[in-house]
């Protein structure tokens, strides 16, 4: 009887210890949810809320890998992702899908999280191509006012770790939460962009310019990356709006700054600096390439003949200066003031018109020290 009683008190011990340990566990994981919750809630860049959401959501849930989808039909999302300097070499589980439908096909009008093994519940779309594919899945939609914003895929090797009957609690509140910060930081993106955007050419701006610069000189501070600055002038500008008008003078605004984005790479950043000249950040460019780049961009403005209705075909040609910040030690060297950098490339745009025009010439390296190594033509 006596063994029977002790028996039973240590099962009833050991019952209670395994649900203190549980509800440990349980306070663990809120606390950290809550922490990511109030993280999320504090992000106003896109950039900043994907890139937290990716490396954040895996060590609070213990994740081996997951996957973050997001509808993208207008492409805007990659236009400001881009333009904020996301990297998605590093970030190849953040998938951007043009083709919206797919989410109401693959995940359906209940809006539920959908739990199980990968092969009968991972639509190929929702995760990387080159990329394993795990045994169980959580996927989670990520909705707003009853339209589909994307979907979350959390992953696991464990056969055992998603299953149909699991509590979704921490999961469906994650995806409400996401949802609202994908809506409010959409509209803030758009905003923001509306007050850095030149509506006339469709390029960014000069005060877009300047904030980006800043971040692009302390980046290459800590990389070590080369920084090149190209200035560009339309030549003989003010006859086009003597000779044609305004309107014309618009339009060839417009042609201008079409034929020079073309030339850059995405993560590029080309700007109105106001009336006929642009400015362009190129990232990781060295001098010679910045060269290389502004080359391409003299060539196709030159190349590109603009047919006015009514009026003789324009040919447009442009002066590009040339400046590159280039920094020695990594993490060490002190950031420059931009305006040196600008006013290089500023300078090698007035040789380039007294040189005849329509040429590119580069007024050397600024080193992080504000000194001029160099300079080329």
């Amino acid at each position: 009887m006596d063994d029977d009683l002790e028996t039973q008190v240590c099962m009833l011990q050991s019952h209670m210890d395994g649900m203190i340990l549980r509800a440990q566990k349980n306070e663990e994981m809120l606390k950290r949810f809550q922490d990511l919750e109030m993280r999320l809630l504090s992000l106003n860049s896109l950039r900043e809320l994907i890139e937290h959401i990716h490396d954040d959501a895996l060590l609070v849930f213990n994740l081996e890998a997951m996957s973050l989808v997001l509808a993208d039909d207008s492409g805007e999302i990659n236009q400001f992702l881009t333009e904020d300097g996301f990297r998605f070499d590093e970030y190849k589980s953040v998938i951007l899908l043009s083709d919206v439908a797919l989410f109401k096909e693959k995940l359906g009008l209940s809006q539920r999280i959908l739990l199980g093994e990968a092969r009968d519940k991972l639509p190929k779309e929702f995760w990387p191509a080159k990329k394993k594919s795990p045994e169980t899945v959580a996927i989670i939609p990520l909705v707003r006012r009853g339209v589909y914003l994307g979907c979350m895929v959390f992953a696991s090797n464990d056969g055992s770790r998603f299953q149909v009957d699991m509590a979704t609690y921490f999961l469906e509140r994650l995806g409400k939460v996401l949802s609202v910060c994908m809506e409010n930081t959409l509209n803030y993106e758009q905003l923001r962009r509306s007050s850095l955007f030149d509506t006339l050419t469709g390029v960014n701006n000069r005060r877009f310019f300047e904030q980006r610069i800043d971040e692009e000189i302390l980046r290459s501070l800590r990389t070590g990356e080369s920084l090149t600055c190209l200035f560009i002038d339309i030549d003989f500008f003010k006859k086009v709006n003597d000779n044609f008008g305004h309107q014309v003078g618009d339009m060839a605004l417009t042609h201008v700054a079409e034929r020079l984005r073309d030339q850059l790479r995405s993560n590029d950043i080309l700007a109105r600096y106001g009336g006929e000249e642009f400015v362009a950040l190129l990232p990781t460019a060295s001098e010679k390439k910045g060269i290389e780049a502004a080359e391409r961009m003299r060539k196709a403005v030159s190349e590109a003949i603009l047919e006015i209705p009514g009026h003789p075909a324009l040919e447009l040609t442009v002066s590009i200066g040339v400046s590159t910040f280039v920094v020695d030690q990594p993490g060490v060297s002190e950031p420059i003031d931009k305006s040196i950098l600008i006013e290089v490339a500023d300078k090698a745009v007035y040789l380039a018109k007294n040189a005849g025009r329509n040429v590119v010439i580069s007024g050397g390296e600024v080193m992080a020290g504000s000194t001029v190594k160099k300079q080329s033509a």
